[in-house]
């Protein structure tokens, strides 16, 4: 489960990455040029780091953006972002070492903003130092953990973005508190972000996506009662939870066991042809192109490319 959702939250990080910066830095707006969009640099990222590859190290929680500015020039910096749950001893270092080779690599300026996404007492070290015989150095970097804000204060705030934090906070609770109690505050953060009228059906559709995802319940029960108030609150039919689509494409060919098991596990131990007539039932609904069936199944868009190409030809 924690692969999965590291995955799931990298993924909205990313689609809601204007507003992540709108959260992170005041007057984001006239800082960056939103205009001209993001680069996601994870490639470049991962040659940078090619041993913790080597060391079986997991890339997803990583995330180097390219950003320009609103100074009229071909400037743009790097927006280095960490999402860690545990920060370990050598977390500080690491974020140093990502901040040199960053440099030395593309000379630009860095942003660095670590993401704690655990409990509230765990170690969010913002600052990495060593001093040795007058030879000393200090590198601070922005850290922040989603327990810094409290539901009250981030159901008030005017950005999507705080909605990805809330959500974050209440998978916390899985497991801990009954699957009822968790159902009602899952639905608290659909309704508040319905009711802000502030977003297209299609982002209305993306977030929950994420959010029944992410704040995964077992009971059909409370799922149920979940897509039947969204129905209420939208107005419409909204698309079928993300889970539940997957399950009924699953069925049809009769490896609804195997589908759930590489929901769980990113699919990375799922047989070859089942990912491909997965993929290739949701390449047939237009609600799905290679982005959406990759952030949504966990397969690499390659793959999900190349399954495209095949279905192309053989039509």
């Amino acid at each position: 489960m924690r692969k999965k959702n590291d995955i799931l939250l990298k993924s909205a990080f990313e689609e809601a990455f204007h507003d992540l910066l709108r959260f992170f830095f005041n007057d984001a707006d006239n800082i960056f040029n939103m205009e001209r969009g993001f680069q996601f640099l994870d490639k470049e990222l991962s040659e940078l780091f090619p041993e913790l590859e080597k060391q079986g190290g997991s890339r997803f929680v990583d995330m180097l953006v390219k950003t320009f500015l609103r100074n009229g020039a071909e400037e743009w910096i790097l927006v280095h972002i960490e999402i860690e749950a545990i920060a370990g001893k050598q977390f500080a270092k690491r974020m140093f070492q990502y901040y040199y080779r960053i440099l030395d690599r593309f000379e630009v300026d860095i942003v660095a903003l670590a993401v704690f996404t655990g409990a509230r007492n765990q170690n969010q070290t913002a600052s990495y130092q060593k001093n040795f015989l007058g030879t000393k150095i200090t590198y601070e970097y922005n850290a922040y953990g989603i327990q810094q804000h409290s539901e009250k204060e981030l159901l008030a705030m005017n950005n999507p973005f705080a909605f990805i934090v809330l959500a974050a906070q209440k998978a916390l609770l899985m497991g801990k508190i009954p699957e009822e109690e968790l159902g009602e505050q899952r639905l608290t953060i659909a309704r508040a972000l319905i009711k802000t009228k502030q977003y297209d059906n299609e982002q209305i559709r993306r977030f929950l996506y994420f959010l029944k995802t992410f704040v995964h319940i077992e009971n059909s029960e409370i799922n149920s009662k979940f897509d039947k108030e969204i129905n209420l609150l939208t107005g419409k039919e909204t698309a079928m939870g993300i889970i539940e689509t997957i399950k009924m494409l699953a069925k049809e060919e009769g490896i609804e066991e195997g589908m759930e098991k590489g929901i769980e596990e990113g699919m990375e131990k799922g047989r070859e042809e089942e990912k491909v007539i997965i993929v290739k039932h949701l390449l047939k609904n237009s609600d799905f192109d290679v982005d959406k069936i990759s952030f949504l199944t966990g397969v690499a868009k390659e793959f999900i490319e190349k399954v495209r190409v095949d279905l192309t030809d053989n039509r």
